[in-house]
């Protein structure tokens, strides 16, 4: 099969198209024909050698996909591969998974847990942007900040991958929605995606801008892509009881905070990573997310967004374009 290599660490040029062995699945796992794969920042990060793959991990860059079916692994204690909600995979069916590694591929592997239904009316291309933002965005805005119909949230990044899909998710059920964006075409790209009000990051203070909207009272959870300099902001920006989950370190790691703010308001601080989690804590989200988003999807309110398709071997070109920072939505690559 062909697949894209990252041979040293460095900018999009070392991304390399070779000719690798396709991989075999193990019990439990399927080996899907890729047709598709998302582009997305930590492939970035791994490109660059800050992020390597976990332990048992294909070192190839991807961790979504979407494709066909064509081969199954193993039984696993009498079981036959299956979706989190209990579907048995057949070889033909189509598929979107999010996996650890090895998308940038013409085949690839998947524990059927972490594999779910292409959802109707989406192309295999809009599939593959799903995987990695929808179960970014599940767990933490949904499990650890535990958002309900009726409250606030306050998306940053709210054009990326990850708050386009938050802003969707999010306002289909039932919850009210700030973003904030870099650019003004991004704040209306924000806003149009049903956000009741984008920000302008580089215009205004989004701290301020929230404590109007809310009347004072704050936003009850914040999915928070750039750490560092936005953490004391954040704490002010939450209500009384408010969640923060931090996702992301884009403006780093480190960050004074006001302590005595946490225990008046009784504010959660919390954050997580999807690539190092077991395939049954993966699995867990995959059920999740078909019980509760893709009748959503189905119905039309809500689908990701694709901003460019390119063809596998100009993965370079993907990530020189998801660096420069202007992408509204995901990338994709095109594999057959």
């Amino acid at each position: 099969m062909i697949a894209i290599e990252i041979p040293r660490p460095g900018g999009p040029e070392v991304l390399q198209p070779v000719e690798r062995r396709a991989p075999a699945p193990a019990p439990g796992e399927v080996l899907i024909a890729v047709a598709a794969a998302g582009v997305n920042r930590p492939d970035l990060m791994q490109r660059q050698g800050h992020y390597p793959p976990p332990p048992g991990a294909s070192d190839i860059p991807g961790l979504e996909v979407a494709g066909h079916i064509v081969a199954i692994g193993d039984d696993v204690d009498g079981q036959p591969p299956r979706s989190a909600s209990g579907r048995v995979w057949q070889i033909g069916d189509a598929v979107c998974a999010l996996v650890s590694g090895g998308g940038y591929a013409e085949q690839c592997v998947a524990p059927g847990v972490q594999c779910l239904p292409v959802p109707h009316g989406l192309t295999l291309v809009e599939a593959a942007a799903v995987p990695e933002t929808f179960f970014t965005v599940w767990t933490n805005v949904f499990d650890r900040g535990r958002l309900a119909g009726g409250e606030w949230l306050l998306v940053h990044g709210g054009t990326s991958g990850i708050g386009t899909t938050a802003i969707q998710i999010a306002t289909a059920r039932g919850a009210r929605v700030l973003a904030t964006a870099g650019t003004p075409e991004k704040c209306r790209a924000a806003e149009t995606l049903g956000a009741v009000r984008a920000i302008d990051r580089r215009r205004e203070d989004f701290a301020a801008v929230v404590k109007d909207i809310t009347g004072g009272r704050g936003v009850d959870v914040i999915l928070d892509i750039v750490g560092g300099r936005y953490a004391a902001k954040n704490i002010e920006s939450l209500a009384r009881d408010g969640r923060l989950v931090i996702i992301g370190l884009m403006d780093g790691a480190s960050a004074e905070i006001p302590l005595r703010s946490i225990l008046l308001k009784r504010l959660t601080i919390t954050g997580s990573t999807l690539r190092i989690r077991t395939p049954s804590e993966k699995g867990a989200i995959a059920a999740a997310l078909e019980r509760e988003v893709w009748p959503l999807i189905e119905r039309g309110a809500l689908r990701p967004v694709v901003a460019e398709v390119f063809p596998l071997d100009r993965a370079a070109d993907a990530h020189r374009r998801l660096e420069s920072g202007d992408v509204i939505g995901k990338l994709v690559l095109r594999v057959r």
